[in-house]
């Protein structure tokens, strides 16, 4: 599987783009940021995903980890493919998708292009149910439980989950979050992304 390139921009369109590496041209269809980061630059490099079909194979390109994490989470809804998975990735930013999915806001998520109320529903839906999957108690390595995250605090640790981080991971970065002066679950949430 290819999961990752790095190499020479051969060419950019409005979703694509043609990596070089190893004297093989690679066309990847990118979210918006993976675009965005490889705009103006003549070497870049993706996260990627690699789809086969009966009917052929693709590739598609993420600017991080997370983002590629955030796809692989939206794909395994039923009735989202990876050309919606990119174009939802396209639309909303991963914290602003998190933020939104964590706090069920099936109007914000109905705004990218291309997704009817009952898909972002049920994205909502199958998504928040596997991040309360993995919600169980976690203690440190010493033992001691962790601290809980407080009830307004509670949405802004299921949005981390769903990028992929554990409980005390997410409830550590919001605690550092706080402390820089963030207060909105939006603000929370791109500082303890930055702290990772």
């Amino acid at each position: 599987m290819i999961g990752y390139l790095k190499g020479k921009i051969l060419s950019l369109n409005s979703d694509t783009a043609l990596i070089e590496t190893g004297g093989v041209g690679y066309e990847v269809l990118c979210s918006a940021s993976a675009l965005s980061s490889l705009g103006g630059k003549t070497e870049g490099e993706v996260y990627t995903y690699l789809q086969v079909r009966d009917d052929g194979i693709s590739l598609f390109g993420f600017s991080s980890p997370a983002e590629k994490n955030m796809f692989l989470k939206l794909v395994s809804v039923s009735g989202v493919g990876p050309k919606m998975g990119i174009a939802v990735l396209s639309g909303m930013d991963i914290n602003s998708l998190a933020v939104a999915i964590a706090s069920s806001d099936v109007k914000k998520l109905s705004t990218v292009k291309g997704l009817g109320k009952k898909t972002a529903e049920r994205i909502i839906l199958e998504l928040r149910e596997k991040v309360s999957a993995a919600d169980a108690p976690i203690s440190s390595k010493s033992g001691a439980p962790l601290p809980a995250a407080d009830e307004s605090d509670e949405d802004a640790v299921v949005a981390l989950m769903s990028l992929g981080l554990t409980r005390a991971e997410s409830t550590k970065a919001i605690e550092r979050a706080k402390a820089t002066g963030a207060s909105t679950i939006e603000d929370i949430i791109r500082e303890a992304l930055k702290g990772m």
